[in-house]
Protein backbone atom coordinates (compact mmCIF):
# COMPACT_ATOMS: atom_id res chain seq x y z
CA UNK A 1 0.00 0.00 0.00
CA UNK A 2 2.67 2.53 0.80
CA UNK A 3 4.46 1.85 -2.10
CA UNK A 4 1.45 2.41 -4.00
CA UNK A 5 1.35 6.30 -2.57
CA UNK A 6 5.39 6.49 -3.07
CA UNK A 7 4.84 5.54 -6.61
CA UNK A 8 1.82 8.06 -7.06
CA UNK A 9 3.59 10.48 -5.33
CA UNK A 10 6.83 10.37 -7.95
CA UNK A 11 4.39 10.49 -10.55
CA UNK A 12 3.23 13.46 -9.63
CA UNK A 13 6.29 15.41 -8.70
CA UNK A 14 7.41 14.01 -12.23
CA UNK A 15 4.30 15.57 -13.95
CA UNK A 16 5.18 18.93 -12.23
CA UNK A 17 8.87 18.64 -13.09
CA UNK A 18 8.38 18.52 -16.70
CA UNK A 19 5.47 21.08 -16.36
CA UNK A 20 8.28 23.27 -14.65
CA UNK A 21 10.66 22.75 -17.42
CA UNK A 22 8.62 23.23 -20.04
CA UNK A 23 6.90 26.72 -18.76
CA UNK A 24 10.69 27.28 -18.73
CA UNK A 25 11.22 26.75 -22.75
CA UNK A 26 8.30 28.41 -23.12
CA UNK A 27 9.56 31.63 -21.54
CA UNK A 28 12.77 31.12 -23.47
CA UNK A 29 10.58 31.02 -27.03
CA UNK A 30 8.40 33.91 -26.23
CA UNK A 31 11.09 36.45 -27.20
CA UNK A 32 11.88 35.10 -30.63
CA UNK A 33 8.09 35.35 -31.19
CA UNK A 34 7.80 38.60 -30.38
CA UNK A 35 10.73 39.56 -32.41
CA UNK A 36 8.25 38.16 -35.37
CA UNK A 37 6.05 40.61 -34.81
CA UNK A 38 7.40 43.68 -33.44
CA UNK A 39 10.37 45.64 -33.80
CA UNK A 40 10.22 46.46 -30.05
CA UNK A 41 11.86 43.10 -29.23
CA UNK A 42 15.51 43.22 -30.54
CA UNK A 43 17.44 39.83 -29.02
CA UNK A 44 20.80 38.44 -30.07
CA UNK A 45 22.35 35.08 -28.90
CA UNK A 46 23.60 36.36 -26.24
CA UNK A 47 20.29 37.89 -24.63
CA UNK A 48 18.87 34.02 -25.37
CA UNK A 49 22.26 32.82 -23.65
CA UNK A 50 21.81 34.50 -20.54
CA UNK A 51 18.12 34.68 -19.97
CA UNK A 52 18.53 30.04 -20.59
CA UNK A 53 21.11 30.13 -18.01
CA UNK A 54 18.66 32.12 -15.81
CA UNK A 55 15.63 29.85 -16.48
CA UNK A 56 17.90 26.88 -15.89
CA UNK A 57 19.59 28.08 -12.85
CA UNK A 58 15.93 28.76 -11.26
CA UNK A 59 14.18 25.87 -12.15
CA UNK A 60 17.47 23.91 -11.26
CA UNK A 61 17.81 25.43 -7.67
CA UNK A 62 14.13 25.50 -7.12
CA UNK A 63 14.36 21.08 -7.74
CA UNK A 64 17.58 20.87 -5.60
CA UNK A 65 16.06 22.38 -3.05
CA UNK A 66 13.26 20.61 -2.68
CA UNK A 67 14.31 17.35 -3.47
CA UNK A 68 15.42 17.49 0.46
CA UNK A 69 11.73 17.84 1.68
CA UNK A 70 8.03 17.40 1.16
CA UNK A 71 6.94 20.18 2.92
CA UNK A 72 4.56 22.44 1.07
CA UNK A 73 5.70 24.89 3.04
CA UNK A 74 9.38 24.65 2.57
CA UNK A 75 8.57 24.18 -1.12
CA UNK A 76 6.63 27.10 -1.59
CA UNK A 77 9.26 29.36 0.60
CA UNK A 78 11.78 28.36 -1.80
CA UNK A 79 9.72 29.05 -5.17
CA UNK A 80 9.12 32.25 -3.78
CA UNK A 81 12.48 33.30 -3.05
CA UNK A 82 13.61 31.94 -6.15
CA UNK A 83 10.66 33.85 -8.20
CA UNK A 84 12.15 36.70 -6.45
CA UNK A 85 15.59 36.42 -7.39
CA UNK A 86 14.52 35.61 -10.54
CA UNK A 87 12.52 38.56 -11.40
CA UNK A 88 15.75 40.91 -9.30
CA UNK A 89 18.32 39.47 -11.80
CA UNK A 90 16.25 40.24 -14.84
CA UNK A 91 14.84 43.39 -14.45
CA UNK A 92 18.49 44.63 -12.88
CA UNK A 93 19.84 43.21 -15.89
CA UNK A 94 17.32 44.00 -18.61
CA UNK A 95 15.37 47.24 -18.07
CA UNK A 96 17.04 48.54 -14.78
CA UNK A 97 15.66 49.63 -11.54
CA UNK A 98 17.97 52.43 -10.95
CA UNK A 99 18.11 54.54 -13.81
CA UNK A 100 18.96 54.02 -17.26
CA UNK A 101 18.68 50.32 -18.91
CA UNK A 102 21.22 47.82 -17.93
CA UNK A 103 22.85 51.05 -15.61
CA UNK A 104 25.93 49.83 -13.75
CA UNK A 105 24.27 51.09 -10.69
CA UNK A 106 22.08 47.83 -10.65
CA UNK A 107 24.39 45.63 -10.43
CA UNK A 108 24.18 46.62 -6.35
CA UNK A 109 20.84 44.29 -6.57
CA UNK A 110 23.36 41.18 -6.79
CA UNK A 111 24.68 42.14 -3.13
CA UNK A 112 21.58 42.36 -2.19
CA UNK A 113 21.07 38.53 -3.59
CA UNK A 114 24.39 37.60 -2.08
CA UNK A 115 23.25 38.28 1.26
CA UNK A 116 20.47 35.48 0.56
CA UNK A 117 22.82 32.75 -0.37
CA UNK A 118 25.20 33.45 1.86
CA UNK A 119 22.32 33.61 5.45
CA UNK A 120 21.08 30.40 3.64
CA UNK A 121 24.76 28.67 3.18
CA UNK A 122 25.45 29.75 7.05
CA UNK A 123 21.76 28.42 7.92
CA UNK A 124 22.43 25.22 5.79
CA UNK A 125 19.07 25.31 4.45
CA UNK A 126 17.54 24.37 7.96
CA UNK A 127 13.75 26.60 7.84
CA UNK A 128 14.54 28.77 10.86
CA UNK A 129 18.09 30.31 9.19
CA UNK A 130 16.40 29.99 5.94
CA UNK A 131 13.43 32.55 7.60
CA UNK A 132 16.53 34.57 8.95
CA UNK A 133 18.25 34.76 5.79
CA UNK A 134 15.43 36.11 4.53
CA UNK A 135 14.29 38.93 6.40
CA UNK A 136 18.14 39.98 6.07
CA UNK A 137 17.36 40.13 2.31
CA UNK A 138 14.53 41.76 2.77
CA UNK A 139 16.35 44.58 5.18
CA UNK A 140 19.23 44.54 2.36
CA UNK A 141 16.74 45.15 -0.41
CA UNK A 142 15.19 48.17 1.57
CA UNK A 143 18.97 49.41 2.27
CA UNK A 144 19.50 49.72 -1.45
CA UNK A 145 16.41 51.57 -2.10
CA UNK A 146 17.36 54.26 1.01
CA UNK A 147 20.54 55.01 -0.30
CA UNK A 148 19.54 54.88 -4.23
CA UNK A 149 16.45 57.30 -3.10
CA UNK A 150 18.84 59.81 -0.55
CA UNK A 151 21.98 59.92 -3.33
CA UNK A 152 19.40 60.69 -5.61
CA UNK A 153 20.64 57.55 -8.05
CA UNK A 154 19.08 56.64 -11.31
CA UNK A 155 17.23 60.68 -11.77
CA UNK A 156 15.60 61.15 -13.86
CA UNK A 157 14.52 57.55 -15.27
CA UNK A 158 14.01 55.88 -11.83
CA UNK A 159 11.68 58.39 -9.75
CA UNK A 160 10.72 58.04 -5.96
CA UNK A 161 7.73 56.13 -6.73
CA UNK A 162 9.02 53.57 -9.15
CA UNK A 163 12.24 53.00 -6.86
CA UNK A 164 9.78 52.48 -4.03
CA UNK A 165 7.22 50.18 -5.76
CA UNK A 166 9.28 47.80 -6.84
CA UNK A 167 11.24 47.74 -3.62
CA UNK A 168 7.93 46.88 -1.18
CA UNK A 169 6.99 44.03 -3.88
CA UNK A 170 10.51 42.50 -3.62
CA UNK A 171 10.44 43.21 0.40
CA UNK A 172 6.87 41.43 0.17
CA UNK A 173 7.82 38.38 -1.34
CA UNK A 174 11.47 37.96 0.83
CA UNK A 175 9.15 38.47 3.78
CA UNK A 176 6.79 36.11 2.31
CA UNK A 177 8.95 33.34 2.05
CA UNK A 178 10.54 34.18 5.03
CA UNK A 179 7.28 33.79 6.54
CA UNK A 180 6.54 30.08 4.94
CA UNK A 181 9.88 28.95 5.82
CA UNK A 182 9.08 29.68 9.42
CA UNK A 183 5.68 27.65 8.82
CA UNK A 184 7.69 24.80 7.28
CA UNK A 185 9.97 25.04 10.87
CA UNK A 186 9.44 22.10 13.03
CA UNK A 187 9.89 24.24 16.33
CA UNK A 188 11.40 26.45 17.78
CA UNK A 189 14.94 27.35 16.47
CA UNK A 190 18.39 25.41 17.69
CA UNK A 191 20.68 27.35 20.15
CA UNK A 192 23.25 28.88 17.96
CA UNK A 193 21.55 27.80 15.22
CA UNK A 194 21.55 30.52 11.64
Amino acid sequence: MTGNAEIGSKRRGNRFRVARWGAAAVLLLLPLVAMQFTEEVHWDLADFAVFGAMLAAACGAYELATRATGDVSYRAAVGVAVGAAFILIWLSLGVGIIGRDGGPVNLIYFGVLGVGVTGAVIARFRPHGMARALIATAIAQTSVAVIALVAGLGRPWSGPLKLSLLTGLFVAMFVGSAWLFHRAAPGPPERGAA
